[in-house]
């Protein structure tokens, strides 16, 4: 009777980790396909986490086992806090931090063998992440003034021997205008002694002539030979 009883518990164990591990993935496949910082591993790791430790609790403390579901909140919440980043004047991976922690409640669910209700969390996340998505830009779009955030990228190619003057230059003319730096970088070119200057600039509101104005006054340069500019908005994480 007792081996019966341990071989259904490791069963138990067993299809209650799997189903985590799936269920895990599956939130992490879309993630990865986004490219965010927390990806399929991440979550998958993240879901299996928290169903095994709920798992061990329910089978060894029983009752207590709703204290290592707090724990495993509070572990979970160390995580999103590294997901988070602040950019400038904004904040990325909120949604990543939140993500992870909906990992964890499904892995909770699925270690305390709660697996239609794990299945139907991971439901619903993949509704939010997938199709919240265009619903939340189109609020942006429809919201008080209309402003969406929009991401310029400029790139320059200089000597190497003006690259600093250059960087200077560029650096003074947006700090002039209403917009914000968010990463500036010098990579190798084909041609010799030159390197191409890369900026993300960003604006609170779709504005084209003030770029313009930053690569008209970059072509006055002659260490500069080449300037051009894409734009596209800020994608919520």
């Amino acid at each position: 009777m007792h081996l019966l009883q341990l071989g259904h518990l490791e069963q138990s164990s067993f299809v209650r980790l799997a189903v985590a591990l799936i269920l895990g993935a599956v939130v992490g496949v879309e993630r990865q396909w986004r490219q965010r910082a927390a990806g399929l591993r991440t979550n998958t790791l993240v879901c299996l986490g928290a169903a095994a430790f709920v798992d061990l609790a329910s089978t060894l403390a029983g009752p207590t086992s709703v204290q290592v579901i707090a724990y495993v909140v509070s572990g979970v919440g160390f995580l999103g806090a590294g997901a988070i980043i602040k950019d400038g004047a904004g904040i990325r991976g909120l949604n990543t931090a939140a993500t992870l922690w909906c990992s964890a409640a499904v892995g909770a669910c699925a270690g305390a063998g709660e697996i239609v209700d794990a299945a139907y969390i991971t439901a619903l996340l993949m509704i939010i992440n997938l199709l919240f998505r265009p619903v939340s830009r189109f609020i942006d779009r429809k919201s008080v003034g209309g402003a969406v955030d929009v991401i310029y990228r400029l790139h320059a190619v200089v000597l190497d021997t003006h690259e600093a003057d250059v960087r200077a230059r560029l650096l003074t003319a947006i700090a002039e205008r209403p917009l914000i730096l968010r990463q500036l970088r010098t990579e190798d070119t084909e041609e010799p002694e030159t390197v191409r200057l890369h900026a993300e600039i960003e604006s609170s509101a779709r504005n084209p002539a003030l770029i313009e104005q930053l690569v008209n006054e970059l072509r006055e340069d002659p260490s500069v030979s080449a300037v051009g500019f894409g734009e596209g908005t800020t994608e919520v994480e």
